[in-house]
């Protein structure tokens, strides 16, 4: 399996803050197969020493594990020992502009197929832990919102 193996990929991941995605076994027979939906970043700020001389510490952003990573879920990994990396199918379902949308997007994407109470979902926990919409992104989540669940906001 080669490591860029997800699906859905950006052609340029420089304009995106990171993703929401699925992971699912693709070689288990039918009532084995199960799920896994979760986030991840393309980039990762580091903390470097300061230089000589100087007392501030730098930081500095780079690409992230994301095109190895498998999940945190223990239960998802053991899996992956079992049965091997090749067997797994990464799908990247939303590409995401900022840390507060791919927190909601996979909160959304959590809930829509409700994998705390779905055997079929490696998801053991949603930590949802998001504020207030950013004014500019408001629109278009609420779009989004609708649209996946389709409902509408008792406001309206």
């Amino acid at each position: 399996m080669n490591e860029n193996s997800w699906e859905n990929i950006p052609e340029d991941i420089s304009e995106w803050f990171g993703y929401v995605y699925r992971i699912e076994r693709i070689n288990a027979l039918p009532g084995e197969k199960r799920f896994y939906i979760g986030k991840k970043q393309f980039w990762s700020n580091i903390k470097l020493k300061p230089l000589k001389g100087k007392t501030r510490k730098r930081k500095v952003q780079k690409e992230s594990d994301w095109k190895k990573y498998f999940g945190s879920s223990k239960d998802l990994q053991n899996e992956i020992k079992i049965h091997g990396p090749e067997n797994f199918k990464r799908v990247i379902l939303h590409v995401c502009e900022s840390k507060w949308a791919m927190s909601y997007m996979e909160t959304l994407e959590q809930l829509r197929h409700s994998v705390l109470f779905d055997e079929l979902y490696h998801n053991g926990i949603v930590h949802i832990r998001i504020g207030k919409c950013p004014a500019h992104l408001k629109e278009k989540y609420n779009e989004i919102t609708k649209s996946l669940f389709k409902w509408k906001c008792p406001t309206e």
